[in-house]
This record gives structure tokens, sequence and C-alpha cells, in this order.
């Protein structure tokens, strides 16, 4: 596709993604804050109108699109300051584990119900005593017959309460360290043994579900298991994560540039002893610096995405994205509240929703000090 066509055509999506956000998600946003979670029918909507699944290709169901197509809508859920719409997720981490080591069966099974709506995706790692060590996972999944049967814990899930599709890292073979790991996809419905736990209260992210997830003798057929072989886990997760990771670090970009929007607004029309906040020495200063990280940012993730799409983003570069993006959101968001004064601090106002969104962007996708140790391994 040429560059103009591929345009022509992230513009198209990008006017149904920001009119069905407008419409059915953005006058909603403080009801789903306060249920702590994005309703399962708002979900089958968006598959209705092709928001869900939008890399997969077209025989799964899928409209067969690209990375940009996942940064359009991140970019349209900054707009509205409501990232806790877990698509992203859905769409861009757990569709991409099923397209690309699913066998043609599994695909056939679930990417079609990914995409219409029908199950909501998760991605089950973090465990209650690890969290960015994946090594160290606890949960075990034992040859029983044809099939498996599934014991462990999970916490920190996204998707957690809605997800009838999670996808679980466990053990299969203890005794080989990170070697010994294999995916596993659960379907929710009616399994014996499976439960959902607490919908997490957080600082941030209020309508977003973040679950605990518990496996007790789950029995799982043979072809629960993602790939042709057991142990593979390790080595298909480690292949995912430079996605996830720029996948965090677009986010994080796209937040703070709404926030820098959000404040340019409303510095203009604040007034303080006589003028406005905006023509304050120090507001331009501060501004001006944000806009600049921000477009320093950019081009280092278009130069990342670019990297992706020939399938060439190593994991250093993304651990780079992922740190520095993340840091730059929380470090402009917090100066942006600042000018914001008090009213900064009050819940009604989008940029305290984007303060506290902020601060697990430096977590989760693997901690920012983990990142740098990625990247100081290279040095």
């Amino acid at each position: 596709m040429s560059v103009n066509a591929l345009t022509e055509e992230l513009e198209a999506f990008r006017r149904t993604v920001r009119r069905f956000l407008a419409e059915e998600v953005a006058p909603n946003v403080q009801q789903y804050r306060s249920q702590r979670r994005v309703p399962p029918e708002v979900w089958k909507k968006a598959g209705d109108v092709g928001l869900l699944g939008v890399s997969i290709p077209a025989e799964y169901g899928g409209i067969g699109g690209e990375f940009r197509h996942e940064i359009v809508i991140m970019e349209e859920l900054a707009r509205i300051a409501f990232f806790d719409f877990g698509v992203p997720l859905h769409n861009a981490i757990v569709a991409p584990y099923i397209t690309r080591y699913g066998s043609e069966e599994q695909k056939q099974k679930w990417l079609p119900r990914l995409t219409s709506g029908e199950m909501i995706g998760a991605i089950a790692m973090t465990e209650p005593g690890t969290g960015s060590d994946l090594q160290g996972i606890r949960t075990k999944a034992e040859r029983s017959g044809n099939g498996f049967v599934l014991n462990g814990q999970k916490t920190f899930i996204t998707n957690g309460q809605n997800a009838n599709l999670i996808i679980v890292a466990a053990k299969t073979d203890p005794s080989a360290g990170s070697k010994g790991t294999s995916l596993f996809i659960v379907e929710t419905e009616n399994v014996a043994g499976f439960r959902r736990g607490r919908n997490l209260e957080k600082i941030g992210f209020h309508g977003q579900d973040t679950s605990e997830l518990f496996f007790d003798n789950v029995a799982l057929p043979a072809d629960a298991l993602l790939g042709d072989s057991e142990n593979r886990g390790f080595y298909q997760l480690m292949e995912q994560l430079p996605q996830e990771r720029l996948l965090i670090a677009v986010q994080a970009l796209a937040a703070a540039e709404t926030a820098l929007e959000t404040t340019i607004d409303y510095v203009k029309q604040r007034k303080a002893f006589g003028k406005a906040v905006l023509d304050f020495q120090n507001t331009r200063f501060v501004l001006a610096e944000a806009k600049t990280e921000l477009t320093i940012g950019k081009a280092f993730v278009a130069e990342c995405i670019e990297k992706l799409g020939r399938e060439e983003l190593d994991a250093t570069t993304a651990a780079m994205a992922k740190w520095w993006c993340t840091q730059k959101q929380c470090e402009i968001i917090d100066e942006c509240l600042q000018l914001h004064g008090g009213y900064g601090y009050m819940a009604e106002y989008p940029i305290a929703h984007m303060w506290a969104d902020a601060r697990v962007q430096k977590i989760y996708g693997g901690t920012n000090e983990i990142m740098k140790d990625l990247i100081a391994r290279t040095l």
C-alpha cells in the first residue's frame, strides 16, 4: 500500500474511532469509573464498528491493519483522557500471540471472536510474588491424560473482570527455569476451578477492571497450549515484549500531548494578577520544554515504529522507548497539573485523571528500573 493510500485509510479509520468514542464512551466515562469497568456490551459495540482486532488478518475477521491502526486508537483514547478502555491490550498484545503462535485451528477458533467482541482478551503473567521477573512464576500446568491441569494465582490483570479469553503463563517444567514456561489459552465460561478475585482499587485508571485470577485444578484440553510444543512460552513472551513496550511508549506520548494541549487552553483562559497565566515567563518556559521533549520523543518512537514494521525492533531499543517516554509522561503531566493550580488537584478536571493514570506507566510492561538494566547490559 502506498504512503498516501495508507494515510487516507488511517484518517478514515480515525474518524470511525473518534465518532464511536464520542457517542459510546466519552458521555459515560464517569459511570464507567464508578463501576470500575467498561461493560462488555460496549466492547461488543466496538467490535461491530471494527475497532477490535484491527491487526488481525481479514481471513480471521479483522481488517488486516498494522501497528499504525493501533496508534490511532491510542491517540483517540488519549483525546478523551480514558485509557481505561483496554482495547490496546486486547488488540495489540493479546491477539498477536494467537496470530503469531497459534495453530490454524486456534486462529479460526479464537481470532474472529476477539474481533467481534464476543471475547475480551487478557494476558496473565504477573503473580503476587512475581512482577517483572517472569522467570519466577509459580503457576503450573501439568500433563493429565490428553490435556493439562492448571494451578496458580495471577494478579494485576488488565481486563480481568471482563475477559473470557485469557493467555496464562505457567510452568510446564519447573526444573528448566525460564525455559520450562508455556502459554495456555483459557476460555473462562463454565470452567470449573477458575474464579475471579477482587476488581482491584487503584490510584488511577478507575474505569479499567484490574483483577486477581485463581486457577484451582482447571482442566484444559490439549489445544489450549499456545504453539506446537511445550516450554516455548518464555521465548514467545520475549519476542512480543518489544511491541508491548513500544505500545506503552506510544500511549505515554499520546497522553502527555493531550495534557499539554489541555493545559495550553487552560492557561490562556485562567487569569492571575491581572493577566493570563500563559503570559508569565515561567509558564511559557515549562510548556516550551514539554513541547520540545514531546517532539524528541515522537521522533524516536516514529523510528521504533518503522523498525517494528520491518521486524527489526530489538529489546534494547524498545526498553529505551518505554522508560524514557513514560518518565517524560509523568514529568510533563505533573508540570501541567502544577500550572492548573488548585484546580489541577480536583477530580472534575481531566488533568487530575491524566496525572493519576500516568504513574503506573513506569511500572507495568517491566519497571523502568528493569528497562535501564536491560539497556545497561549492552554497554
